[in-house]
C-alpha cells in the first residue's frame, strides 16, 4: 500500500477514534497529530564545527547552507522542496508556527526569540519532494537558556520527536566532549526518540594527519560515547568527509563506501515514516489504555459503594415513608392521622401521602449527600494515595509506562466527581483495547 495513502488513512483513524479519548483523559496527543500531518523529517545535529551544513549541501548538491569552522548559522532551518508552481523562498518561523498544515504549531511556546531563529527554505530539488531536512544551531559547551533566549534542549527534543532519522555529528577535534551534546545523548534524545532513529557520524576525517591520528580520534569518540550513554556496546559510527574539500589520501580511500552508505541511509528516511508513526501510536495508545484502565477500576469501585449506599438508603426511605410521620406526630402532634393509622382504618387519601413522600425524598437526598461528600470523597483520596492498585502491572513495559502516567492518573482522581460513575470508562477501555488488538495490528500487517 502507498505510504502516503496509509499515512492519510492513519490520520483519519486517529482523529476519529482516538483524539476524543486523548482529550477526555487530558492527555497530549499533539505530537502524534503533528507527525501525521507532514512529510518525513531528517534532523541533523552536532557541535558547531561538526560538518552539518557541509553534509546537507553535499546531499542536496547545492550550497544551500553556509559552512565554516566557526559558528555560521544559529537557526533551526527546515529545508524542503518547493510546491507545485512555487519558486525557491524563505518562510519565517512566525509563519511556520501558525500554519495548520505543518507540524510546528506547538513551537509557539518557545517564544518570539526562538521564532526569530526558526525558518524554512524551499528549493527545487527532487531529493526533498518526499522529505525535509532540518539543520540546527551548533551545540556549545557553556551555554544557558538565557544566553540563547530560548530553551534549546526543549526545542531539540520536540524536533527529535517529529524526526524519522536523527544524524548526530562529531568532528575529530571535539569528539563528544561538548556539554550540550552530553545532555542530548544522555537524556533529551532517549526521552524523545527511539534509539533506532539515531545515527552517529564522525565527519572531517580528512583532517586527520595519518591513520594513527584517525584511530586516536575514533577511540576518543567511542570512549566518550560509552560515558554519555552509560553503555559498553557502542553503536556504529559512520566516518565521512566532504569529497569536494578533501585531498586524496590513503586514509580516505577505504571510507568512500562507508560515506556512500551514510548517504543512502539518510535518503532512505522516508521509508521509516509509517513504521515510526505506528510505533508512536502504539506507545501513546498504551499510555492512554493505562490511564483508562485506572479510571475504569476507580469507577467500578465507586459503583460498588454506590450500590451499597443505595440499598441502605432504600431501606431507610421505606421505613421513613411508613413510620416517619409517627415520630413527628409524637414530637409536635402533627399530622392528626398518620399514614400507617389511615391505612389500618382504610381512611387514607392523597393528603396522607404528602408528608411520608417528603420524608422519603429527604432521606434519599441525605443519602446522596453522604455518598458524594464523604463516601465517594474517601474513595477518591484512597485511590489517589494507592493509585498503583488501580492497574495490573504484569510486565516491565507496563511498569515503565506507569512510572510516566501515574502522576496523570493522580491528577484525574484529584478532580474526579460522582459524574465519573457515568463517564463510560469501561466502554472507552474496550474501544482502546479493540484498536490495539485489531486496528493497529491491521496497519502493521499492511507495511510488512
Amino acid at each position: 500500500m502507498d505510504e502516503k495513502v496509509l499515512q492519510a488513512e492513519l490520520q483519519t483513524k486517529v482523529k476519529k477514534s482516538l483524539s476524543p479519548l486523548f482529550l477526555k483523559y487530558h492527555l497530549d496527543s499533539s505530537n502524534l497529530e503533528a507527525m501525521l500531518k507532514w512529510k518525513p523529517i531528517v534532523l541533523v545535529i552536532g557541535n558547531y564545527s561538526s560538518g552539518k551544513s557541509t553534509l546537507i549541501n553535499e546531499l542536496l548538491g547545492q550550497d544551500i547552507q553556509r559552512t565554516g569552522q566557526a559558528p555560521t548559522d544559529d537557526s533551526f532551518t527546515i529545508i524542503t522542496a518547493c510546491g507545485v508552481g512555487e519558486g525557491a523562498k524563505k518562510i519565517p518561523g512566525s509563519t511556520l508556527v501558525n500554519d495548520d498544515t505543518l507540524p510546528f504549531g506547538s513551537f509557539k511556546k518557545f517564544g518570539e526569540r526562538f521564532m526569530s531563529h526558526f525558518l524554512m527554505k524551499k528549493m527545487e530539488t527532487p531529493i526533498l519532494e518526499n522529505m525535509a531536512i532540518i539543520d540546527s544551531p551548533g551545540m556549545l559547551d557553556s551555554v544557558t537558556e538565557k544566553d540563547r533566549g530560548y530553551d534549546y534542549m526543549a526545542v531539540l527534543g520536540d524536533l527529535a520527536n517529529l524526526a524519522d532519522l536523527i544524524v548526530l555529528m562529531f568532528d575529530p577535534h571535539k569528539a563528544g566532549t561538548i556539554k550540550e551534546t552530553y545532555t542530548a545523548i544522555r537524556s533529551t534524545l532517549p526521552e524523545k526518540s527511539g534509539e533506532d532513529r539515531i545515527i552517529f557520524v564522525m565527519s572531517r576525517v580528512d583532517e586527520c594527519d595519518n591513520l594513527s591520528d584517525l584511530v586516536r580520534s575514533y577511540g576518543a569518540l567511542c570512549w566518550n560515547m560509552s560515558q554519555m550513554t552509560g553503555r559498553k556496546d557502542i553503536p556504529h559510527i559512520y566516518l565521512t568527509y566532504a569529497p569536494g574539500e578533501a585531498e586524496s589520501s590513503d586514509i580516505l580511500a577505504p571510507l568512500a563506501q562507508e560515506r556512500d552508505q551514510l548517504m543512502t541511509k539518510i535518503k532512505s528516511a522516508p521509508g521509516f515514516r509509517v513504521n515510526h508513526i505506528l510505533e508512536d501510536i502504539d506507545k501513546q495508545v498504551n499510555e492512554l489504555q493505562l490511564v483508562c484502565e485506572a479510571m475504569t477500576r476507580f469507577s467500578h469501585r465507586g459503583w460498588q459503594l454506590f450500590a451499597k449506599t443505595s440499598k441502605i438508603a432504600f431501606l431507610c426511605s421505606v421505613l421513613v415513608f411508613f413510620f416517619g410521620d409517627m415520630l413527628i406526630q409524637s414530637a409536635i402532634s402533627y399530622p392528626g392521622e398518620t399514614l400507617f393509622a389511615a391505612l389500618k382504618e382504610g381512611t387514607q387519601n392523597a393528603d396522607h401521602f404528602i408528608l411520608p413522600a417528603c420524608l422519603m425524598a429527604l432521606t434519599i437526598s441525605l443519602a446522596w449527600f453522604i455518598f458524594s461528600r464523604f463516601v465517594f470523597s474517601g474513595l477518591r483520596k484512597k485511590c489517589a494515595a494507592l493509585s498503583q492498585d488501580l492497574v495490573v502491572l504484569d510486565s516491565e513495559y507496563k511498569k515503565n509506562l506507569w512510572t510516566k502516567m501515574q502522576e496523570k492518573v493522580q491528577g484525574l482522581l484529584a478532580k474526579a466527581t460522582t459524574r465519573e460513575l457515568w463517564a463510560g470508562h469501561s466502554r472507552n477501555l474496550s474501544k482502546i483495547q479493540m484498536f490495539l488488538t485489531s486496528d493497529l495490528q491491521h496497519y502493521y500487517d499492511k507495511i510488512r
